[in-house]
Formats: structure tokens, C-alpha cells, sequence
């Protein structure tokens, strides 16, 4: 694992104080020399036991390790909140815009390099009917070579049952090697039981688009 207290130490902002994170993830890596330019998927929202600092995120990190770019589901009102930004310095960036959600909905997220290299833009939707949430962050600079699927906790156990990513799709640009796809994803410290259904690539020159029907991570190992 690199640098895991500089990469995940920057969601702390949305902390009310400084207190040690439990952590289990799943990661994606890139083949040395490519890049991820697109992430985008639905999460089905868990039940919220208490007002409490979960955040559970899918999100794409540099090569840098200078933050996170994400969609983080945030349980501190005791009214779980989906929104989407960067955390949490270089640059300094304001958070995105986000909505109220709740148990059982499916809220779609859509992180997307601009082709004018202007920045990336996240498309948020709750459910079916929700308005889109558009906003666009100045990261065309950073190169993303990690795709990630947390559960951040602090203070509180995994006590909201398993969390379900479908139709995730995730695509690569610099190689033809599509094994980090239909292999198995980094379990940070064997910490995390997960289930993957449908995982498969698809390679056109140098583009690599991974599609993954299901993942579920069920709860701790």
C-alpha cells in the first residue's frame, strides 16, 4: 500500500475531529504508463443506523497521491447526503453539489475527463427520477491510475449491511493490458468480504473499458 495515510488523510475534512479512520477498500490499478478517464456506476444506498461519520465512496486517485476524487455518500446528519468533489488540497477546490438520499434507492455517479482537457465533469442522479447534479473540477492535470470502492468509518462499526456497486464501468487510456480488470482488485489488509459478478474488458488501440455488472462489498473479513 502507498502512502495510505497521505491519500485518504485529506477526506478528514469532512470530520468534526481528527480521529484514526477504519478503512476497508477495494482498488483498481492501471498498467504502468496508463490512465483512467472515465468512472461512472450506481451505488444502492444502505440503511443509515445513527448520525455518524460514515463515508462510503466509490473514487479515482493520482499517481501524486495528492487526494481523491469522489462521490462519498455521508452519514453524519443522521440523513444520508451524496455529493462529489475533491479532497482536499493541491489544489484547494470548493465541494460539489450533492442531495439527500435514502435506504434502497439507486443513485448513478459519472466521473468524466473533458475531451477539451478543460477538467473533469461528475454527473450525480438520485434514483430514476432525481435532476442530474453537474459540477466540473480543474483536474485534467492530476493522472488517475487507481480506481477505489470504500467504506471510511470513524468511531462506528460496518453496522449498515453490505454496499452494492452495479453496472460500474472504468476506462483506461495508455495500454492494451485490460488483467487489472477481469483480475482480482487490491483488498486493502484482507479486510473487506466482496463479491464481483461480470467483469469484463473490452480493448480498442490503447483504450481499455472495463464493465462490471456487480460488486458487493458484504462486510468486514
Amino acid at each position: 500500500m502507498q502512502l495510505l495515510s497521505v491519500i485518504f488523510l485529506p477526506v478528514l475534512l469532512f470530520a468534526s475531529r481528527a480521529t484514526a479512520a477504519t478503512w476497508y477498500f477495494l482498488r483498481y490499478n492501471t498498467p504502468s504508463g496508463a490512465r483512467f478517464t472515465a468512472f461512472s456506476g450506481q451505488m444502492v444506498i444502505p440503511a443509515l443506523p445513527k448520525a455518524a461519520v460514515y463515508y462510503l465512496w466509490p473514487g479515482l486517485q493520482p499517481t501524486d497521491n495528492s487526494g481523491v476524487y469522489q462521490n462519498v455518500l455521508d452519514g453524519r446528519s443522521g440523513t444520508w447526503w451524496f455529493g462529489s468533489g475533491w479532497c482536499c488540497s493541491n489544489p484547494s477546490l470548493p465541494w460539489g453539489g450533492g442531495f439527500n438520499t435514502y435506504v434502497g434507492e439507486t443513485n448513478s455517479f459519472s466521473n468524466v475527463l473533458n475531451s477539451d482537457g478543460g477538467g473533469w465533469t461528475t454527473i450525480t442522479t438520485r434514483g430514476t427520477n432525481g435532476s442530474p447534479v453537474s459540477n466540473t473540477f480543474p483536474l485534467a492535470g492530476k493522472s488517475f491510475n487507481q480506481a477505489i470502492f470504500a467504506i471510511e468509518l470513524y468511531d462506528v462499526p460496518w453496522n449498515f449491511g453490505a454496499l452494492t456497486f452495479k453496472n460500474v464501468k472504468i476506462v483506461a487510456t495508455g495500454s492494451t493490458n485490460s488483467a487489472w480488470c477481469t483480475g482480482k482488485p487490491e483488498n486493502y489488509n484482507a479486510a473487506t468480504r466482496y463479491a464481483i459478478s461480470g467483469a469484463r474488458a473490452s480493448v480498442s488501440g490503447t483504450t481499455v473499458t472495463c464493465t462490471i455488472d456487480s460488486m458487493v462489498l458484504q462486510g468486514p473479513a
